[in-house]
């Protein structure tokens, strides 16, 4: 069966963090610009547990919507799954990827409580919006395509394989191949098994929709996960508002847009997509990889105002944009025997500016996400190159399951705020900025590690650990060409 979903754009957002952060696709020497994009939504009962639907069949006539959980369920005139009172003044507009962690979240520990104090009492509906980021979540399409197949059946069956889905997404995300798993949900909620293998088998239907979701999601210029939509029905306003934020922002900008006012912040995200768009149409570079992102961040000494870790000078004639997984033995090679090299021969005499950002690929190295997360918090407290060079030299003690232990204590030997550190550890800002980072690196990273160099108005790729020979030899080339037409800097 077919699962691939149609090529996408991408571009940087700003995360709950400020950080700006955009996409790109490559040729070997130019850049193009690439969006991409995310959706979620799921309920459980008071213990956070999922349980029994309530369903109550629509009397004859059809006259009246489905219920599912004391709540009406059905599909919008566009075909697209609510929940709540179809005639709702305002509506939410959830658009979010199964295998996001941060869609996950939401739907466990946010959603419940938005349905039971605005769905219940019929002042918001809720719709929900496929976005499966496949780049970097490859068992994602795949969940929304199965989930879309149970709604072709019934939509209660829809929201309980929803709820399924993403209640049990630690046990299929690791998964080579998650299409059997989600046959045995769709057994186990009572599904006519024929009919949704019929559905997965043919599932260029429910493809189109979800490039259809994506397509709309695009237009909206998101490009977090999971982001939404609020439309003022009376009047049509609508307003955009991305992550997965705690109940008081749901709370605050459904009374406010009740009230007929603008949600704070809604004004600035808005001008911000705006900047994004300037910027990016400008010699097509996202912004990450333009002049103005790669500037020092006068607020943030060690990082770019594109929010990337860099080091070296912000003037050197050459940049090198590094993509890399803490976990990989290649890039430990390049870390500990090639990058010292390159460091004493360019980036300390100010010809190279190397930029750092992490590509962690999970699904072969499942403890990277979290060495990076770790170094993005050594980071905020200016130790990021010491932890970087100790995350490579010491691989097998903390690629285990229980690592928080080795971070802390690492922590504490570069005698960095041990309580800082921690609370750091548990926050959204420092994984969404890896996550942001393989957003930005997806469409043309295969492998790690990957490096992006930019020169004389042109991105190289190069993949792989190159020999330290051979990249002196590429860089020094670099510089000679650079020489000779007068570009040096």
């Amino acid at each position: 069966m077919n699962l691939q979903a149609g090529p996408l754009r991408r571009t940087r957002q700003v995360n709950d963090a400020g950080r700006e952060r955009s996409g790109l696709r490559l040729s070997p020497l130019t850049f193009l610009i690439v969006l991409l994009l995310l959706v979620a939504g799921c309920t459980t009962d008071a213990d956070g547990n999922i349980v029994a639907p309530v369903v109550a069949p629509a009397p004859a006539g059809d006259s009246q919507p489905a219920m599912h959980r004391g709540l009406p369920v059905g599909f919008t005139e566009e075909g697209y799954p609510y929940r709540g009172d179809p005639n709702a003044p305002i509506t939410i507009y959830e658009y979010s990827d199964y295998e996001c962690p941060f869609c996950a979240r939401h739907v466990i520990q946010t959603e419940p409580a938005l349905l039971a104090a605005f769905g219940e009492s019929g002042a918001v509906k809720f719709v929900f919006r496929d976005m499966p980021l496949s780049s970097i979540h490859p068992n994602a399409l795949a969940a929304a395509i199965a989930a879309n197949c149970m709604a072709e059946q019934d939509i209660v069956l829809f929201w309980q394989m929803h709820d399924r889905i993403f209640r049990t997404q630690k046990e299929w995300a690791p998964r080579e191949e998650a299409l059997s798993f989600f046959a045995e949900l769709a057994r186990e909620l009572g599904a006519d098994t024929t009919q949704y293998g019929s559905c997965m088998a043919n599932n260029g239907t429910q493809l189109a929709k979800v490039n259809e979701s994506l397509a709309e999601a695009q237009s909206f210029g998101f490009t977090g996960t999971p982001s939404f939509r609020f439309v003022r029905e009376e009047t049509g306003d609508a307003f955009s508002l991305s992550g997965a934020q705690p109940y008081d922002t749901f709370d605050n900008w459904i009374g406010t847009i009740a009230a007929g006012r603008t949600p704070q912040g809604a004004a600035q995200a808005q001008q911000q997509q705006q900047q994004q768009q300037q910027q990016q149409g400008d010699g097509g570079l996202p912004f990450w990889a333009t002049a103005e992102g790669l500037k020092p961040d006068p607020d943030r000494p060690g990082f770019t105002l594109a929010g990337d870790i860099y080091k070296g000078s912000s003037d050197a004639p050459i940049v090198v944009v590094e993509f890399s997984d803490f976990q990989c033995p290649y890039c430990s090679r390049h870390a500990l025997s090639t990058q010292p090299v390159l460091d004493e021969e360019f980036v300390a005499r100010g010809e190279v500016m190397w930029v750092f950002k992490h590509f962690p690929i999970e699904n072969i190295h499942p403890h990277a996400f979290s060495a990076s997360v770790a170094s993005e918090c050594a980071a905020e407290q200016d130790a990021f190159w010491q932890f970087h060079h100790r995350l490579f030299v010491d691989m097998d003690q903390w690629s285990r399951s229980e690592n928080i232990v080795y971070f802390m204590e690492l922590a504490a030997e570069y005698e960095l705020d041990t309580d800082a550190f921690s609370t750091c550890l548990a926050e959204d800002a420092p994984a969404q900025a890896v996550q942001s980072d393989m957003r930005d690196g997806a469409p043309f990273v295969r492998g790690t590690p990957t490096f992006v160099v930019l020169v004389g108005g042109e991105g190289r790729l190069i993949p792989g650990a190159l020999p330290t020979d051979q990249f002196v030899a590429a860089l020094s080339q670099m510089l000679a060409e650079l020489a000779a037409t007068g570009n040096d800097g």
